[in-house]
């Protein structure tokens, strides 16, 4: 094992956690900018944000697991980060925007 494939599944490990924290575990102050006093649907929200932690969770450790092993190919590596960085990238903007919907209109 190389050191960035144990990186990498390190952080899949630890955003995996915080996101099965939050979904099954209710432990919404885990989320960042979480405000107590304008979450309308605390329920709602863990499964939203902890369901999306656990995409990116996923997301890594596929990616790390495919380059680790060549699944991707030589030259395909490039092509398969900058698309899962994408894919980060989305998921992020999603839950950022999403999260608006469990809160209260000031």
């Amino acid at each position: 094992m190389n050191g960035r494939l144990l990186i990498l599944i390190a952080a899949a490990g630890v955003v995996g956690t915080i996101g099965v924290l939050i979904k099954y575990f209710g432990r919404v102050e885990l989320i960042a900018g979480y405000d107590p006093d304008r979450v309308t649907d605390e329920d709602g929200l863990a499964n939203f944000v902890g369901t999306n932690l656990l995409y990116v969770s996923g997301l890594v450790f596929v990616v790390a697991i495919g380059d680790a092993t060549g699944l991707f190919g030589n030259r395909a590596t490039d092509a398969v980060w900058l698309a899962a960085t994408v894919a980060y990238l989305s998921l992020l903007v999603r839950m950022v925007y999403g999260t608006r919907r469990y809160e209260a209109d000031e």
